[in-house]
């Protein structure tokens, strides 16, 4: 039987924990009459209060009372004085072991419990294996097997016995999951599998490393090479299909295990564990290998537009001279001819009064070449770079299998004729060709008097072909970013069986007709209400014209008195170093304890080896430099320690630690409770070898980048932060750190500034139970959409767009829940729907009654903005707090010149994570501290007024050393539940 375990320390305590507060007393430690009748029925104080308190532990949690178990003071409190019993008697009960039995068997038959058996175990274990196929964590399993043995009415066992059956579910799991995974394997896919862990020649590694391997640039030899290794990962010709019935994050692990370990360590396991592993790793590798090749051909055709476009500017300013001077000469020449008429003059003459006839032919001439076409456009350009393309596209066209939804038909059969030009080697454009793909900007150079121009056809193809990848309308077989739409969403039966049982996870009312009519007699209302205040210009701080809309800006200042205590507090923060600073809060919140080995689920040994591979990440040093810059570290074993120990999951569940510290700690609540958040968007420069893996975004410049994007609560803590591709809209991200973080936070209230916001995230926050309350710049021109007549609201004529389509609404109601209850089942993430959505065509009948739905609350937020100066100052408060957050991460983020140098986006990714993990850790030790400053202020009487604490923040850096050498002093000055002396020094 599995003997590991399963549950950390802290887990154990949670699971069995007793309540204590009085809320949770109430509801799980209230006794009826009947059950006070039966505790009357004891002699003795003593005897009441100890059966009174077995009553309460096996109704919950569930376990019997042993002889040496602690309880709660708390506990014992609300039992006496139900019972009338004095409570110190407490320590009497259970002298006599016989007379704790004798209660035990007699609330057994009272609340008709059974004891835990073997037969119960072998049950418990079987049934969590079900689970163990979604998830091997224990708590989660654990916490199921308690909630399981509960219903049976059955009493708990040792908290051993339930990490016993867990371990044995994950191992029938794991077995489960092997079989399914060789079981369709022929004796050629094995020794393919097999294949990948000998060494490739003239490589000088395994054929499985290289194929890992992400490519280095977005250029035509990269792609081939890419091509190359999704050809052999299609020529392991797996059974289609294989993995779809096993749980994602299983295989995902599965995966994961199998990259971490040495092809010779892969060799020596057993055949039933090698061949699952080297499947999921195949299965696993080439999703990503065809998504990086899908990515590589819509940088290199990006790349390809942007400089046509910067070439095309750049002649037109060349010329620029040149053509102002001709149209000042014929300006000229206009008004002699003008003048001539009037007069009745010679209009030859008036020409040559002005330039000799001969310069006026040369004149002509000149003015012929500087002319540009009536297509004047960027894209004829594109077809220098033709060979470019030429490289790699016959070869990755007849790599990818590619199909279609209806929309997009035209282009695929477009592509099928590029295909089958490449394969005979035509010249030119098969007669009967399809054209209908060819959009009327791209007509004059695809279509011309000669027939269609075989370069501009196949061009414009593939850049069709990159929008409707994009968009999701052409997807790709084997493909984890590009697949169906379809995929993406709960199967139908699923989503309808939910809708049936009324258990749709979204937060508005599915029926459409009872939804409506609520929405727009608020959105009636509130338009009633706007435009009479805008007719009687009544307006908070806002004026509607008929030339638009005017709102006075914020105002940002800070009292004096609170400025003073900015400055008082701050010098009275502690020196320290940022090692001591997160062993200082490690010791509090025991957040390490959350980066467990990825196959044992083992807290790592070393915590200051572990703090070290964080910082690096944070700091943006690298583990090579950490190595040199901490004593008792060595490259080796940091990389190994961030293999097993560092990843998503681990970083997430460290952060959530430190969140849920900030949210419960007292003097937060000063700058919030945690219902509000904001999030932005912060670039960093993408050099060395991540330069070819970053985006170009015009709003940065023309310098290459990666973004990361934060989630920032109202007090202060960074509950998310996701590595994003610069390139893309902010507001593509914004749901998914409100959706996916693992902190106790609820937000109900969200703001952005104008790149978070679109009306397809209005629908879906909404949708899901968030308010969105973006910081809109030039507000006067978003327009309202209303339901009925324009002429109805003379005062917000000028602002008004036009009426609402509820016909649309209504035709796509059952997607749109569809949409959001896949989102919020974890089915899809939000950011790629919304990536996709953004991407469709305008005429797509999904993305256009999502539009809909967000231009309804849209309306009603501005609505509700010009009307309340509060929400006003809400936002922008939320918002000056994430921008304050950036100033701190970019301080902390100090070596490499603040550049992101890594190569893979898994590292890129840590860099983002320990990055927050260390700004929550600074968070919380600022906070901690401030409390104590302002206690201390307070008992010197140099601080009288509490409402100013609010103006405090615990974003400040300057009290902390972020460079030298990193030392983990493991004798430091504090002692357990002990604190740094404050200091008074100027600030500097």
């Amino acid at each position: 039987m599995a003997r590991r375990s399963v549950l950390s320390a802290t887990e154990r305590e949670s699971l069995l924990a007793l309540p204590e507060a009085e809320d949770d007393l109430i509801q799980h430690y209230s006794f009826t009459e009947s059950d006070l009748s039966m505790i009357r029925q004891r002699r003795g104080d003593a005897n009441r209060i100890g059966f009174a308190v077995q009553l309460c532990l096996l109704r919950y949690p569930g376990y019997a009372l042993a002889g040496d178990m602690p309880v709660p003071e708390m506990v014992i409190q609300w039992v006496a004085r139900q019972v009338r019993s004095d409570a110190a008697t407490w320590q009497e009960y259970g002298a006599r072991e016989k007379t704790r039995n004798e209660h035990l068997h007699e609330l057994r038959a009272y609340l008709g419990l059974s004891p835990f058996g073997l037969t119960d175990f072998r049950k418990l274990a079987h049934s969590l294996a079900d689970l163990a196929m979604q998830t091997d964590k224990g708590i989660v399993l654990a916490s199921h097997a308690l909630q399981t043995l509960r219903q049976k009415r059955i009493i708990l066992p040792a908290l051993s016995v339930i990490e016993r059956a867990c371990a044995e579910a994950v191992t029938r799991a794991n077995r489960r999951i092997y079989r399914t995974l060789i079981e369709p394997l022929e004796r050629h896919h094995r020794s393919g599998l097999d294949n990948l862990l000998n060494v490739a020649p003239d490589i000088k590694i395994t054929w499985l490393v290289w194929l890992r391997q992400s490519p280095r640039k977005p250029n035509s030899r990269y792609v081939r090479e890419h091509i190359e290794r999704l050809k052999i990962f299609q020529s392991l010709a797996l059974p289609e299909g294989l993995g779809r019935h096993i749980h994602q994050n299983r295989l995902l692990k599965i995966a994961r295990e199998g990259a971490q370990m040495q092809p010779s360590d892969l060799a020596r396991f057993a055949d039933e564990r090698r061949y699952a592993t080297l499947a999921a790793l195949a299965i696993e590798g080439m999703a990503t290998v065809t998504d990086e090749l899908v990515d590589l051909h819509d940088r290199i055709m990006v790349k390809m537009f942007s400089a046509a476009k910067n070439k095309h500017q750049e002649q037109f300013q060349k010329q620029g001279k040149a053509i102002n001077d001709k149209v000042r000469l014929y300006s000229k020449i206009g008004r002699a001819l003008v003048k001539a008429k009037e007069s009745g003059g010679d209009p030859y003459a008036a020409i040559e009064s002005i330039l000799p006839w001969t310069e006026f032919e040369q004149s002509i001439t000149e003015a012929t070449q500087l002319a540009r076409p009536a297509t004047f456009d960027h894209l004829r350009l594109i077809e220098e770079q033709y060979s470019t393309l030429r490289r790699y596209t016959p070869e990755f066209l007849d790599v990818l299998k590619l199909k279609a939804a209806p929309a997009a038909q035209a282009v695929l059969d477009a592509i099928d004729v590029v295909r089958q030009m490449n394969t005979t080697g035509a010249r030119k454009v098969p007669e009967g060709a399809t054209i209908t793909f060819v959009k009327a900007r791209w007509k004059p150079l695809v279509i011309t008097s000669d027939g269609i121009d075989r370069r501009f056809y196949e061009i414009c193809a593939l850049s069709e072909l990159k929008n409707a990848l994009r968009s999701g309308d052409i997807w790709v077989q084997g493909s984890r970013q590009f697949r169906d739409f379809e995929e993406y969403l709960l199967p139908p039966d699923k989503f309808s069986e939910l809708r049936q049982a009324r258990t749709l996870p979204i937060a508005i009312n599915p029926d459409l007709d009872q939804y409506l009519l609520e929405r727009v007699m608020l959105l009636n209302q509130q338009l009633a209400t706007v435009n009479q205040l805008a007719l009687a210009n009544e307006l908070p701080d806002a004026i509607i014209t008929d030339t638009g809309l005017k709102i006075s800006p914020q105002d940002a200042v800070v009292p004096e008195s609170a400025q003073a205590l900015i400055d008082l507090t701050s010098a009275m923060l502690p020196r320290i170093k940022i090692t001591e600073l997160l062993m200082d809060v490690d010791d509090w919140t025991g957040f390490t304890r959350h980066f467990v080995h990825l196959k044992n689920g083992e807290q790592a040994k070393d915590r200051t080896l572990l703090l070290s591979a964080i910082l690096a990440d944070a700091i943006n040093l690298g583990l090579t430099k950490m190595a040199e810059s901490s004593p008792g570290a060595t490259y080796s074993k940091l990389s190994w320690l961030q293999a097993w120990h560092i990843r998503d999951e681990t970083y997430s569940a460290g952060l959530a630690e430190l969140v849920n510290a900030q949210s419960s700690h007292a003097f937060a609540a000063n700058w919030g409770d945690g219902t509000t958040s904001s999030s932005d968007g912060q670039r960093f420069r993408a050099a060395g070898r991540a330069e070819s893996t970053g985006h170009i975004n015009p709003k940065y410049g023309t310098e290459p980048g990666k973004m990361i994007y934060t989630h920032i609560a109202d007090n202060y803590a960074p509950f998310s932060s996701k590595m994003v591709n610069v390139g893309v809209r902010d507001s593509t991200y914004v749901l998914d750190g409100l959706l996916y973080h693992e902190s106790d936070l609820r937000i109900e209230e969200h703001y952005t500034d104008t790149a978070g916001f679109t009306d397809h995230v209005f629908a879906l926050m909404h949708t899901l139970g968030f308010r969105f309350a973006p910081r809109i710049r030039e507000l006067g021109d978003t327009k309202l959409y209303i339901p009925g007549a324009i002429a109805d609201y003379p005062g917000l004529k000028s602002m008004i767009g036009g009426t609402l389509n509820i016909k649309h609404l209504r035709a796509h109601w059952d997607e749109i829940l569809r949409l959001a209850s896949s989102i919020k089942h974890g089915t899809v993430t939000a950011s790629l729907m919304l990536r996709k959505l953004g991407s469709y065509p305008r005429q797509n009948g999904l993305a256009i009654a999502l539009r809909e739905l967000g231009r309804i609350e849209r309306t009603l937020f501005i609505l509700d903005w010009l009307q309340s100066v509060e929400l006003r100052r809400r936002v922008h408060a939320g918002l000056n707090k994430g921008e304050a957050r950036n100033a701190l991460a970019r301080a902390v983020f100090i070596h490499r010149l603040g550049e992101i140098r890594d190569r893979s986006f898994e590292q890129q990714r840590y860099r983002a994570s320990g990055l927050n993990l260390v700004t929550g850790a600074i968070v919380l030790w600022n906070t901690v501290y401030l409390e104590r400053a302002t206690q201390a202020l307070g008992e010197s009487g140099k601080l009288t007024k509490d409402d100013m604490l609010q103006y405090l923040s615990p974003l400040g850096w300057e009290h902390i050393n972020l460079t030298g050498d990193y030392v983990w002093r493991q004798n430091r000055k504090t002692d357990v539940g002990q604190f740094r002396p404050l200091g008074f020094r100027n600030n500097e």
